[in-house]
C-alpha cells in the first residue's frame, strides 16, 4: 500500500508540474485580459481592510469602495504628474549637459576605440556608432502602444476592482452556501482571509522599504549637490518594487548621471555611488529579505526564481506581482494535503511552525 501511495503521489506531482507549465503558457498568451484581472484582484485584497474600516463609521459599502478607489486614483495622478514634471525638467536642462555628455562619451570612445566625430553632436555620434536607431524606433513604438492602451487598462482594472469588491462583501455567505460542509467552508474562508492578510502585509513591507530607500537616496543626492534629487529619489522608490534588479538599475542610472555632472571631480561621484550601494545593500539585501522571509514565510531564493519566472510571463508588471502570487500559491498549497510538501519548499522553517500553530488555533 505504501509503495502504491508513493507511486500515486509521484504521478500527481508530475501532473501538477505539467499543468503548471501549461498554465504559464496560457497566462502569457492571454496576458491582455488576465493581467488586468490579476492586478484588480490584488488591489481588491489591499483595499478590503480599508473599506471595512470605513464601514465601521456607518458609511455604505459601495460608497466606501468608491472612496478608496477615488483616493488611490488621486494618489496615482499625483505620482504621474511628478513623473511628467521630472521628465520635462530633465529634457529642459539637457542643453546644459550636452557638453558634459560629449566629454564623457569622447573618453569612452577613446578607451574602447569607438568612432567619434568632434564636429558632430553627441546624438549623432551615438546614432552612428552604437546602433541607437533601432533602439529608439522600437522604444517609440512600445511607448506609443503603451499610451494608447494605458487608459483602457486603467478603466478596465477600476471596473474589475469595483465589482469584485462588491462580491467580496458577500464572500463568506457564498462560500457557506456553495460548500455546506462546515469543515470545508471553514478551510476556504481561512485561505481567503490568510491570503488577503499576507498580501496586504507584503505590499506594506515593500512600500515602506521602497519609501525609505527613495528618501535616503534623495537626501544623499541633495547633500552632494546632484541635480534633480527628487527625480533620483522617486526613481529609487519606484524601481525598488522590483526585487534585486530594480535597485541595481537605480544605482547605475543615478551614478551615471553623477559622472556626467561631476566629472572629473571624483570624490562626489564616489560618495553618490557608495552611498546608494550601501543603502540598497542594507535595506534591499539584508533588511527586506529578512523582513519578508520571516513575515511571509518565503525563501529568498524562491523570491528570485518567482521574479524571473513572472517577469518572463508578464514583463515589468509580472516582476512586481511575482511575490504576491508566490504568497497566494504557498497559502493554497498549505491547505491541500497533497501539496503541503510544495508549501514546505516555498517557505522557511520559522514561519512554517508559526503558521501551523495559527492554523491549529483556527
Amino acid at each position: 500500500m505504501d509503495n502504491g501511495k508513493n507511486y500515486t503521489k509521484g504521478i500527481f506531482y508530475i501532473f501538477c508540474f505539467v499543468a503548471f507549465i501549461m498554465a504559464l503558457a496560457v497566462l502569457k498568451v492571454t496576458a491582455t485580459f488576465i493581467l488586468p484581472l490579476t492586478i484588480s484582484i490584488l488591489f481588491s485584497f489591499i483595499f478590503y481592510p480599508f473599506v471595512k474600516r470605513l464601514t465601521k463609521f456607518r458609511i455604505p459599502w459601495i460608497l466606501s469602495v468608491l472612496i478608496v478607489i477615488g483616493v488611490t486614483g488621486f494618489l496615482f495622478s499625483i505620482i504621474a504628474n511628478i513623473l511628467v514634471t521630472s521628465c520635462k525638467s530633465i529634457v529642459a536642462a539637457y542643453p546644459r549637459y550636452e557638453a558634459r555628455f560629449t566629454t564623457v562619451y569622447s573618453t569612452i570612445a577613446e578607451t574602447f576605440n569607438l568612432p567619434f566625430d568632434e564636429n558632430s553632436s553627441l546624438f549623432a555620434n551615438l546614432w552612428n556608432s552604437l546602433g541607437v536607431r533601432t533602439f529608439v524606433q522600437n522604444s517609440a513604438i512600445s511607448l506609443s502602444n503603451f499610451l494608447l492602451s494605458g487608459a483602457k487598462v486603467i478603466f478596465l482594472v477600476s471596473l474589475f476592482i469595483l465589482f469584485f469588491m462588491m462580491e467580496m462583501r458577500e464572500m463568506k455567505t457564498k462560500i457557506k452556501t456553495a460548500f455546506p460542509e462546515e469543515k470545508l467552508n471553514r478551510k476556504i474562508i481561512y485561505i481567503t482571509i490568510k491570503t488577503i492578510s499576507d498580501v496586504t502585509r507584503f505590499i506594506s513591507i515593500k512600500f515602506y522599504i521602497s519609501l525609505l530607500t527613495g528618501f535616503l537616496v534623495g537626501i544623499v543626492c541633495f547633500s552632494v549637490g546632484l541635480d534633480f534629487p527628487i527625480v533620483w529619489g522617486f526613481l529609487a522608490f519606484v524601481l525598488n518594487f522590483i526585487p534585486n534588479f530594480g535597485s541595481a538599475i537605480s544605482f547605475v542610472m543615478t551614478t551615471a548621471f553623477s559622472i556626467i555632472q561631476f566629472y572629473p571631480v571624483g570624490y562626489k561621484i564616489a560618495i553618490v555611488g557608495l552611498s546608494i550601494l550601501i543603502i540598497n545593500s542594507v535595506l534591499g539585501s539584508i533588511l527586506e529579505p529578512k523582513w519578508e522571509g520571516n513575515d511571509l514565510g518565503i525563501s529568498p531564493f524562491l523570491i528570485l526564481v518567482s521574479l524571473t519566472l513572472w517577469g518572463y510571463v508578464w514583463g515589468f508588471a509580472g516582476m512586481i506581482l511575482s511575490v504576491p502570487i508566490l504568497v497566494i500559491i504557498k497559502i493554497i498549497c498549505e491547505n491541500i494535503d497533497m501539496l503541503k510538501p510544495v508549501a514546505a519548499l516555498i517557505g522557511n522553517t520559522k514561519r512554517s511552525k508559526s503558521d501551523k500553530k495559527e492554523k491549529d488555533q483556527n
